[in-house]
């Protein structure tokens, strides 16, 4: 199972991105999808997560209001749109397919991972 986060970049503080999550040769609609980003010299941290339905969703405190998670089951894609950003959001974003139904904020709750996309957010 292939999974892929893409739609990152540079952008000014202030600035928005909107990072995608497909999976190749599998389909997402089954299970929870989580992001998590990774900065330099820092542990991996959870962003976001969404249910298999859209139906729930979860944020960490640093980006609650500020990034929204949605999926397009038709399209097997998550998407993360992430407005507000700010130099501390800078880091390598990951996404993760749950072993469950249901997205948490726990890495050990994923069974698949994709490679990253970078954000890089300029002050």
């Amino acid at each position: 199972v292939q999974l892929q986060a893409s739609g990152g970049g540079l952008v000014q503080a202030g600035g928005s991105l909107r990072l995608s999550c497909a999976a190749e040769r599998r389909t997402l609609s089954n299970n929870g999808v989580g992001w998590f980003r990774q900065a330099p010299g820092k542990e991996r941290e959870f962003v976001a997560s969404i249910s298999w339905n859209g139906g729930s969703t979860s944020y960490s405190d640093s980006v609650k209001g500020r990034f929204i998670v949605s999926r397009d089951r038709a399209a097997n894609t998550v998407y993360l749109q992430m407005n507000s950003l700010k130099p501390e959001d800078m880091a390598v974003y990951y996404c993760a397919s749950a072993r469950s139904a249901y997205g948490t904020m726990y890495s050990r709750d994923y069974i698949y991972w994709g490679r990253g996309t970078q954000v890089t957010v300029s002050s």
